[in-house]
């Protein structure tokens, strides 16, 4: 016996992902219902080896569903998640609206699955910033050993993370580089992404962060431990598919860059390249397509006492959002529905 689940937003990068990782990872479906707006009704979509076409979210009934995986948007989320999570359908939402609230579970599986049964109090559950979910699976197990005081992060975040038109306009910019009479003014981004950096995700604080850097603290401090101080640059890079983060982390107690080495090769969900030699770590190219969350460069940092630095990359499509929204569903239905 399997789920009925629904995918809402399956017209879009993250929606197609959270389909093809279901059936890869042999999901236990009984029936799927592939939602998207009014205009994208009657479009198909592949799930393993089966056509489904999309249905109207507006039009739809989520009675009898036992969860949705939603890939919508803030505004749209808004609207349709209490609509479902009144219908007794559990929501598994990847946009940003609920990720703060105290009464709804933010979970990454490797990090704190004993979070999920948080899920009652509103049939909701929060998936993480995909610049965060990469970082703390690798913070949480050198946490448990040694204790983080605080983390300085770096990240180089691929366009995909800003959806189909910022991989259009990095594609489309580039090709305009070439073709006189062609060139692509910035859109999507602030500046041109193109053969450049621009170190501004989402909008500015009050306080001179982005809403980017503010989501990295405060969705690590609920993630992992309130205590943990963070600050966060967060720069997106010429990079369609894959985020990398530079990471210095300050523990209360002194951990070797061996043992740290050791312990993460241990954890779930991550994969150890870290050989100190020429190519002897992941980059975002590597990473494409895989589940995992590389981590390389791990070395003491001398500057600071208890300090380590390390290198993170992630295909930003799924573990960032797709996969994690998978992982957690499956961690619904093991810990709590219990029916596939």
């Amino acid at each position: 016996m399997g789920y009925k689940v629904v995918i809402a937003g399956a017209t879009g990068n993250v929606g197609r992902e959270m389909l093809n990782i279901l059936a890869e990872r042999q999901f236990p479906v009984d029936e799927i219902a592939v939602l998207a707006s009014r205009r994208s009704q009657g479009a198909e979509v592949s799930f393993g080896d089966k056509t489904l076409k999309i249905k109207d979210i507006e039009q739809f009934d989520f009675t009898g569903w036992d969860m949705a995986l939603f890939a919508i948007g803030s505004d749209a989320t808004k609207k349709y998640a209490p609509i479902a999570a009144a219908a007794g359908c559990v929501v598994i939402d990847n946009s940003s609206l609920y990720r703060y609230d105290p009464d709804i579970p933010l979970i990454v599986p490797e990090v704190n699955p004993e979070a999920i049964h948080g899920y009652a109090k509103k049939n909701i559950i929060a998936n993480p910033n995909c610049s965060t979910a990469q970082m703390v699976v690798a913070l949480k197990p050198l946490h448990d050993r040694a204790r983080i005081k605080r983390v300085v992060v770096s990240t180089y975040q691929s366009v995909s993370g800003a959806g189909k038109d910022g991989m259009d306009e990095l594609w489309n910019q580039t090709k305009g580089m070439y073709v006189p009479g062609q060139e692509v003014a910035p859109n999507k981004f602030q500046k041109q992404i193109a053969f450049n950096v621009i170190p501004q995700i989402d909008v500015f604080m009050e306080d001179g962060t982005t809403k980017e850097e503010w989501k990295m603290v405060v969705e690590t401090k609920k993630i992992i431990d309130p205590s943990i101080k963070v600050t966060a640059t967060c720069v997106r890079v010429p990079v369609f598919v894959g985020h990398s983060e530079a990471v210095n982390i300050e523990f209360e107690d002194f951990l070797d860059e061996d043992e740290a080495r050791d312990i993460l090769r241990e954890a779930p969900g991550i994969l150890v390249v870290d050989k100190r030699e020429p190519g002897g770590y992941t980059t975002p190219v590597e990473c494409v397509g895989d589940y995992a969350t590389f981590i390389s460069r791990i070395r003491q940092d001398s500057t600071i006492e208890n300090g380590l630095n390390l290198w993170c990359v992630s295909d930003n499509l799924r573990k960032g959002a797709a996969l994690n929204a998978v992982q957690i569903a499956e961690l619904l239905g093991n810990r709590v529905l219990k029916k596939g």
